[in-house]
């Protein structure tokens, strides 16, 4: 395996303290767990992949890097819209500048603001209802169910999408996770564009909630997948972000080993890049150690809390991974 990559290279002579060595120590770790046969799950939150993470999260799934996705529902869609509408995105570089009167304005353009960045609704959003839509009803007249990223599985592997890429598609990790066929784990994914669009044709009576699965199953589906590949040392935890993307499957260690009395390891290595911090109460803030009272962590595992910009880090620390 590389190790003594440009970037890895600048990253260990001038990140020698603090949140920036703690970033080299994270990386390092996340090597060695690999190196050792152990899986890694990834929780990602935020808007990470209008940041175009894919950029080097592609490649991390390509290289067996990450072995599952865990993620704000926004993040699955997300990606999908910036493969076929990467040109029609419109960047903002003095956000903070807009009036409530510019807002408006984005909103009667039709473009959505994250941060910096705004999606277009028609070129983005709409285009992949109209794909996705089609496959949800053709789902419920088989009498079939499934999750969320089984749809969009289906919708990337039909093809019907790949004369509107807009970028490489090497630079899509959804692309990548389908090509490994890894899972992609989707908590809260109503709370999503194309989960609230799904709600809207369940209220118009087009189609049945049943045809997507539940969050009690997605919850089962996580299970399965840990014990599958825990063995008797463990699964990887690197975490972006806060929230239900984190929050939903580290829960299933405890799970396991308090409420159904089976023996599990605990998570076997755990990072999070985080800039909350641990007021009133916030478990996206919380230190590590904190989820040792929980079940989750046990004290010998390797633990480390970045706290930085995400769309900064998470970029470099893959970069180690991957001896860039």
């Amino acid at each position: 395996m590389k190790t003594n990559g440009i970037v890895s290279g600048f990253l260990k002579h001038h990140f020698r303290h603090f949140n920036a060595a703690t970033l080299v120590d994270a990386a390092e770790a996340y090597r060695a767990h690999l190196e050792s046969g152990m899986p890694m799950l990834l929780a990602m939150g935020g808007a990470m992949s209008t940041a175009e993470i894919g950029l080097s999260l592609a490649e991390m799934i390509r290289q067996d890097k990450v072995h599952a996705v865990s993620c704000s529902a926004n993040n699955l869609e997300e990606d999908i819209f910036n493969l076929v509408a990467h040109d029609h995105y419109v960047r903002i570089p003095h956000y903070r500048d807009l009036t409530p009167a510019d807002e408006r304005k984005l909103l009667d353009q039709h473009l959505n603001r994250v941060t910096d960045t705004c999606i277009p609704e028609h070129e983005a959003i709409r285009k992949i209802e109209k794909h996705i839509f089609k496959i949800w009803s053709e789902t419920e007249k088989r009498g079939d169910r499934k999750l969320p990223y089984e749809y969009f599985y289906e919708l990337v592997r039909s093809g019907v999408l790949k004369s509107e890429y807009q970028i490489d598609p090497k630079d899509s990790w959804v692309l990548a996770a389908a090509d490994k066929n890894i899972p992609i784990f989707t908590p809260g994914w109503e709370d999503s564009t194309l989960g609230n669009i799904f709600t809207s044709y369940c209220l118009k009576g087009e189609l049945k909630p049943s045809t997507m699965k539940s969050g009690v199953e997605l919850m089962m589906h996580v299970t399965e997948w840990y014990r599958k590949h825990c063995t008797d040392r463990g699964v990887g935890f690197f975490q972006i972000g806060g929230g239900i993307a984190g929050d939903f499957p580290i829960c299933v260690v405890p799970m396991l080993q308090q409420d159904m009395e089976i023996d599990v390891p605990f998570w076997s290595y755990f990072c999070q890049i985080t800039d909350t911090n641990e007021s009133y109460g916030s478990y996206s803030g919380a230190n590590p150690t904190e989820k040792i009272t929980w079940g989750k962590l046990d004290e010998t595992t390797p633990k480390f809390a970045i706290n930085s910009d995400a769309t900064i880090v998470a970029p470099l620390i893959f970069a180690i991974v991957l001896g860039g």
